[in-house]
């Protein structure tokens, strides 16, 4: 019975929020660079786990670690803009918040569940969370920087779990599936809610992450609809 549910757990990123680029200028204009290659330089797998995990919290070197790894020469200045503009990205992610996602969190509130923002992310990322419309509805947040571990290890599942006061089986967690985070929730008997309202991936992986999922929604509003049944 989901009206046993105490805690519910969110992902944050391509969840509640996507970190769009800019219709004028980005951290790939500076470089001369396609949004394509500087992803795949910035989302390297080696300097994200340092950065993500907390081992790199200095925004300027998190963004020197890229640019190395792209072998451009950059000056000073231009890393600074780089920086910048990643920054202002981010922070518009976390205050552009659609309306739909900010009421159904509402409607979690006012029920009497508690909700716990659980993310990967590294400093840069969340660096304007204060200013966020969803800062002041959450009752916790867990972002990996902070406690060193990412979805899907069990420990930070149980970080949550732990700061939350609560047993697996009576809390659920609602993510796009990235980072294999339904499966990490799902080894610990957390029930899971895969959501495609931000992000609709492809149909093979979309039915590899499912697997991992007791919901799936496309409609965030079906939210309510599952934990108030």
């Amino acid at each position: 019975m989901m009206n046993d549910i105490k805690v519910v757990f969110f992902d944050l990123f391509y969840t509640l929020v996507t970190p769009k680029y800019n219709d004028l200028r980005n951290e790939n204009d500076v470089l001369g660079i396609t949004k394509t290659q500087w992803e795949s330089y910035a989302e390297d797998n080696e300097l994200y786990l340092k950065r993500a995990t907390g081992k790199e919290k200095s925004p300027q070197k998190i963004i020197e670690s890229i640019v190395d790894k792209i072998r451009i020469t950059v000056n000073e200045c231009e890393k600074k803009e780089i920086l910048k503009l990643r920054e202002e990205r981010f922070k518009k992610s976390l205050i552009d918040v659609d309306f739909t996602i900010l009421d159904v969190l509402l409607d979690i509130k006012k029920s009497g569940k508690k909700i716990c923002l659980l993310s990967n992310a590294d400093i840069i990322d969340v660096m304007h969370w204060d200013k966020s419309p969803l800062n002041n509805l959450f009752d916790d947040t867990i972002f990996s920087y902070e406690v060193g571990y990412l979805k899907p290890q069990t420990e930070i599942y149980e970080i949550a779990l732990k700061k939350m006061n609560v047993n697996p089986k009576k809390c659920i967690f609602i993510g796009d599936g990235g980072s294999d985070e339904l499966k990490g929730a799902k080894e610990l008997g957390i029930k899971t809610i895969l959501t495609g309202y931000l992000l609709k991936r492809d149909q093979k992986q979309h039915n590899i992450i499912k697997k991992f999922a007791d919901y799936y929604i496309e409609d965030f509003k079906e939210i309510k609809n599952i934990l108030f049944q």
